[in-house]
């Protein structure tokens, strides 16, 4: 198995897809996904760091926290949960509102079962094939999406080596 994470730029314009496979069950994936105090210790590309200030895991509930980059700003965001099969299935949205970074995108965090692995594929879904070209263009969102991904494997590695 490769620990490595893929990109999908190719199926749909208006679409980014990241994928990546753990050796670790998805239970213990999931949870890495859903507390915020995991979620603080690799959510963002490399060289970020995130503050939460609200975290409501239920259908409508929003997850509020800064992102604060290696280059010394800060990006507000918000998120909304739409949709929570645990282990399965994380659906939200991204962005609404004057005080948050002006990118709106609906994911699917899917979390597959591989018998004691787990393959988690985000398909973000963006309004235009433009605006999913800004987001890249502007914020590094396809580099950013693997470096993500690749924070949570050491971070799932971590854990599964305290357990």
């Amino acid at each position: 198995m490769s620990a490595r994470s893929s990109l999908v730029l190719d199926q749909d314009p208006c679409i980014l897809i990241g994928v990546r496979e753990f050796d670790a069950p998805r239970e213990l994936v999931f949870e890495a996904w859903t507390d915020p105090k995991h979620l603080a210790q690799w959510w963002g590309p490399n060289g970020f760091s995130t503050t939460t200030s609200a975290f409501d895991m239920r259908p409508g509930g929003v997850w509020r926290f800064v992102m604060h980059g290696p280059d010394g700003c800060d990006y507000e965001n918000r998120i909304t949960f739409d949709e929570i099969v645990k282990p399965a299935r994380l659906v939200y949205h991204h962005g609404g509102g004057d005080d948050v970074e002006p990118v709106q995108f609906r994911t699917t965090v899917t979390f597959e079962d591989l018998g004691g692995r787990t393959r988690l594929t985000m398909r973000g879904v963006f309004p235009s094939a433009a605006e999913r070209a800004r987001v890249i263009k502007e914020y590094g969102a396809d580099k950013g999406l693997v470096q993500t991904l690749g924070r949570l494997g050491d971070y799932v590695a971590k854990m599964m080596s305290h357990t």
